[in-house]
């Protein structure tokens, strides 16, 4: 017996109004970028050096955390559909919460789907319409959409300029402080000790985003508030998990305990989105055993980067204040970016490129993320790489 297949109609039309974002992207293809696609460049082959992803400590592949998601796969499947807020007791999910709070040296903690739901929860709850919000301009777009959706009155300051910030705060009023511990964009530290020194002096919050710091800071990894002896002076620190964590979620480390209730009844990323798999939970946990484990790690990611900077640096290259695991090549326009990308490529050296909207448009980069894994060798072919790709583009 033969079934036929019932007709489907044809998808409707946008109308024009609705079109102007989809023919200004292929315009952008088409003009800007010669009809490649910027993101798009060569696929890397066995050789190739890839400094393109977040992976700090070289986690992804480790076995002890696959298997431990691979048995929480076949004890639970994905018996987690549903809003963390209904978790109590003893549930796998709150006492991680509890290991990850007390690794950074908070009270409480919140697990969240991602960083970006993090951010954007945690200032929809804690700021209101007209909360003053003060906000580094290199900060995370997560930090800046959550201040908007909060209604708060944002106010910008100068990157990592603390006293920029004074005026800030002094003109307008205590409010709630937002940084980044390291910059994504441009590998720049955070001017922590002179930051929380402000929030403490004019009773404003301090939020540091700690993406970039939580597993490569800190003796154990707890991250930089930590390492710098703030965590008296920090009210919140957030984190995407999918950075030296390897994993995809978020958490949020509180000041207050009663905080974490109210978080999660009235932010509406927890309360609308389902939370956490079983085997989420099972890798965080893991992970987080490995990292406080593993001081080598740490070591060689900081002796990795250090000698990577330092070269490039005596080279005559501007690393733009780079002062971690995250170095910046800048490019320029995006047609110079590209040029930029597919020399290295050529090299077998992979980046991230950044060009807008998390760039501005003159401005477009190719990040080097270093990691663990990173071998004596490599790190050597990747500077002389970047000379070479970089040192004509100077003369000009």
């Amino acid at each position: 017996m033969t079934v036929s297949t019932p007709a489907i109609p044809a998808a409707p039309q946008l109308p024009a109004m609705f079109r102007e974002g989809t023919e200004r992207h292929s315009r952008r293809v088409r003009e800007d970028w010669d009809g490649r696609h910027m993101l798009h460049g060569r696929a890397p082959g066995p050789e190739a050096i890839l400094v393109n992803g977040n992976d700090y400590l070289a986690l992804a592949r480790h076995p002890r955390i696959t298997k431990a998601m691979t048995g929480a796969l076949a004890a639970h499947g994905n018996d987690a559909l549903m809003s963390g807020v209904f978790f109590h007791g003893s549930h796998p999910q709150l006492l991680l919460e509890r290991d990850l709070a007390d690794h950074m040296g908070a009270p409480s903690g919140i697990l969240c789907q991602s960083g970006w739901a993090a951010n954007t929860g945690l200032l929809q709850v804690l700021a209101g319409p007209g909360t003053p919000v003060y906000i580094d301009m290199l900060a995370h777009m997560s930090l800046w959409d959550g201040a908007r959706i909060s209604g708060a009155t944002v106010h910008r300051f100068r990157h990592n300029d603390a006293a920029h910030l004074r005026r800030r705060v002094t003109d307008n009023g205590p409010g709630i402080i937002l940084v980044d511990s390291i910059y994504s964009t441009d590998g720049s530290v955070c001017p922590l000790p002179d930051i929380a020194d402000i929030a403490a002096e004019t009773g404003s919050v301090l939020v540091v985003d700690e993406s970039h710091s939580l597993g490569t800071h800190g003796d154990l990894g707890e991250g930089m508030t930590v390492e710098l002896g703030l965590t008296g002076q920090v009210h919140f620190r957030t984190a995407s998990l999918s950075k030296a964590f390897a994993a995809r979620a978020g958490f949020i480390a509180s000041c207050d305990q009663a905080f974490t209730g109210h978080f999660k009844m009235a932010s509406h990323p927890a309360v609308f989105s389902s939370t956490l798999m079983p085997h989420d939970i099972a890798c965080l946990a893991e992970t987080l055993t490995i990292v406080r484990q593993d001081h080598w790690r740490r070591t060689r990611l900081r002796q990795v980067s250090a000698r990577v900077r330092e070269e490039l640096t005596a080279a005559g290259l501007n690393l733009h204040d780079s002062a971690s695991h995250i170095i910046a090549l800048t490019g320029g326009s995006e047609r110079q970016t590209m040029a930029l990308r597919d020399n290295l490529e050529q090299r077998d050296v992979f980046g991230s490129v950044f060009c807008p909207p998390a760039t501005p448009r003159t401005r477009s980069l190719v990040r080097l993320s270093l990691h663990t894994a990173l071998t004596d060798p490599q790190a050597e072919h990747l500077i002389h790489t970047c000379l070479r790709a970089l040192r004509p583009a100077r003369r000009h």
